[in-house]
C-alpha cells in the first residue's frame, strides 16, 4: 500500500499545481477580456493610437494568459481560456477589418485555429455598429465597404460544416453574424434610398427656383 500512497501524494501534488494554475488563468482571462473590450471602443471611437497601445497590451496579456496554461491541456482548452483568447482576436480583426488592413492570421495572433474563426464571426458582426456610425455620418462607401467584408466572412463561415467539437461552436456565431448581416443590410439599403430621395429633392427644388426666375 505504499506504492498507493505514494502515487496518491504525486497526483494530489499534480492537482494543486492545476488547481493554483486555473485560479490564475481565470483571473487573467476576465483582465483580457476587459481590456479587449476596452480596445474595441477605442476602435469605434476612432482614437487609433489608443487602440494600438490597448491591443499590444491584449497582446502581452494572452501571452501571459495561454503560458500559464500552456502545460495543462484541460485548462488551455477550458471554455474561459479559449474565450478570452477569441475576444483578443476578434479586437485585433475588427482593427484589420476597420483600418481596412490584412487580417492576421491564427499563427501571427498565437491561437487555435476554431478559435480564430469565432473570434473572427464576432468582428463581422461587430462591424454592424461601425457601419450604422458611418451612415450616420454619410460615409455609405466606406459603410458598402465593411458591409461586403460582413458578406465575404459570412459566406466563408458557412463552408466550415463541421461538428460543434471541431469547430468550438461556430455554426451558432455563423448564424447570428448571418442575422446581424442582414438587419444591417437592411439599414445600409434604407440609407441609400434615402440619400437618393434627398438627393432627387434638392434637385427638383433647384429646377423649380430656376423656374420661377424665369
Amino acid at each position: 500500500m505504499d506504492d498507493l500512497d505514494n502515487t496518491a501524494e504525486e497526483i494530489r501534488r499534480y492537482m494543486e499545481q492545476v488547481d493554483g494554475a486555473r485560479d490564475l488563468a481565470y483571473r487573467r482571462s476576465r483582465s483580457l477580456i476587459a481590456l479587449c473590450a476596452r480596445s474595441i471602443r477605442a476602435i469605434h471611437r476612432e482614437e487609433w493610437a489608443a487602440a494600438e497601445e490597448l491591443l499590444a497590451e491584449t497582446r502581452g496579456a494572452t501571452d501571459d494568459l495561454v503560458t500559464g496554461v500552456r502545460n495543462y491541456p484541460e485548462l488551455y482548452f477550458a471554455g474561459y481560456t479559449q474565450d478570452a483568447v477569441k475576444e483578443f482576436v476578434e479586437a485585433n480583426l475588427v482593427y484589420a477589418l476597420v483600418r481596412d488592413r490584412a487580417l492576421p492570421t491564427p499563427e501571427q495572433l498565437g491561437s487555435e485555429p476554431n478559435t480564430w474563426l469565432n473570434g473572427l464571426a464576432e468582428a463581422a458582426s461587430e462591424l454592424r455598429r461601425r457601419i450604422l456610425d458611418l451612415l450616420r455620418q454619410g460615409q455609405t462607401a466606406e459603410a458598402a465597404r465593411l458591409l461586403d467584408a460582413m458578406d465575404h466572412i459570412y459566406s466563408t463561415l458557412v463552408t466550415f460544416d463541421f461538428a460543434d467539437q471541431i469547430t468550438g461552436g461556430l455554426r451558432r456565431r455563423t448564424d447570428a453574424l448571418r442575422a446581424v448581416f442582414e438587419r444591417t443590410n437592411g439599414d445600409v439599403a434604407n440609407s441609400y434610398r434615402s440619400t437618393q430621395l434627398e438627393e432627387a429633392l434638392k434637385a427638383l427644388e433647384s429646377r423649380l427656383q430656376e423656374l420661377d426666375r424665369h
